[in-house]
């Protein structure tokens, strides 16, 4: 007899934002609950396994990071078992909405988070902020936040000018300060790049004994977006589920970024707005010794015919 087909196996690309909903919504009702929430946000349960991974994400964000168009956590569901909630919102809202508060009420006067040996939050940018702020609804929790905003109050956060439009949306009711609702979290997990000020700013509001920050420097403003091509965010979340998450695994991890050529050119390209051709010249080299990269290559072969003609100074080759 042939096992039924799994309802999280069916891809959700190449449709609409309608079309994309109503499949969630089935798909979710069969493995779990679905729940609407206002005009921008839905929440979709699917109920696997003893470990939870909460995720915050966005319908364009999920159309954009990942070939099926599904939200990440039933990637996680399918190979490892885990049960995941997925809060969905319409474009960036920051998951500012009071049907969002309630809902997280019901959850918690029903014990939802207390029937998982763990919980796991994850998210990047306001999702990140969410991840963080809706953590408090389970206690003991782990937090996994990408580039996180710690409030968008004009009253602390005045210097950051990204996302102005938000300043009229209330960070001080519920669920509001990011940093505050991480105090219930067992451990909470700050990934940014600490070249990117803004992002090191908000990152710095996120100081607490039972906060970890993990940096990523020269990676730039679309964290989320690299962690994934290196292939490295999963095994962060999973290693955060079976609590092994530190700061020595995430370094051994994030090695990957010596095969990353996004990183490579963009590390080249900060020694030479800061000339430094020495230091270009040697990563290029390191960069080309080890791996295929016909851009870094031809970057080299510029440095090295301009130093030929004098114009810099660069190592000289070993032979």
């Amino acid at each position: 007899m042939l096992d039924a087909p799994n309802p999280l196996d069916t891809p959700l690309n190449g449709t609409k934002k309608a079309e994309w909903l109503k499949d969630f919504i089935e798909i979710t009702e069969e493995t779990g609950f679905f729940q609407p929430l206002g005009e921008r946000h839905v929440a979709g349960f699917v109920d696997e396994g003893p470990i939870l991974l909460v995720t915050f994400e966005s319908i364009q964000g999920i159309q954009a990071l990942s070939d099926t168009a599904q939200p990440m956590g039933w990637d996680f569901a399918r190979a490892l078992g885990w049960s995941h909630l997925a809060v969905v919102s319409d474009s960036d809202t920051w998951f500012r909405d009071g049907n969002i508060y309630g809902f997280f009420d019901r959850l918690i006067d029903d014990g939802f988070f207390e029937d998982f040996d763990r919980v796991v939050f994850y998210g990047a940018g306001p999702c990140g902020y969410a991840a963080a702020a809706y953590s408090v609804a389970a206690p003991g929790a782990t937090v996994v936040a990408v580039q996180p905003q710690a409030t968008l109050d004009p009253r602390v956060t005045e210097w950051d000018d990204r996302f102005v439009e938000m300043r009229r949306t209330s960070f001080t009711d519920r669920f509001g300060y990011a940093p505050d609702m991480l105090d219930a979290a067992k451990q909470g997990f700050v990934i940014y790049d600490p070249r990117e000020d803004l992002d090191a700013m908000h990152a710095a509001l996120f100081t607490r004994s039972n906060v970890t920050k993990l940096r990523m420097p020269n990676m730039g403003d679309a964290l989320q977006s690299e962690l994934i091509a290196m292939e490295i965010l999963f095994p962060i979340l999973q290693a955060a589920g079976e609590e092994r998450l530190d700061e020595t695994l995430f370094a051994e991890l994030y090695r990957a970024r010596r095969e990353h050529p996004p990183y490579l050119r963009g590390l080249i390209a900060r020694m030479d707005v800061a000339d430094r051709p020495w230091l270009a010249t040697m990563i290029c080299r390191n960069v080309v010794a080890r791996m295929k990269a016909p851009r870094i290559k031809r970057r080299l072969d510029a440095l090295e015919k301009a130093a030929a003609e004098g114009a810099i100074r660069i190592p000289p080759k070993r032979h």
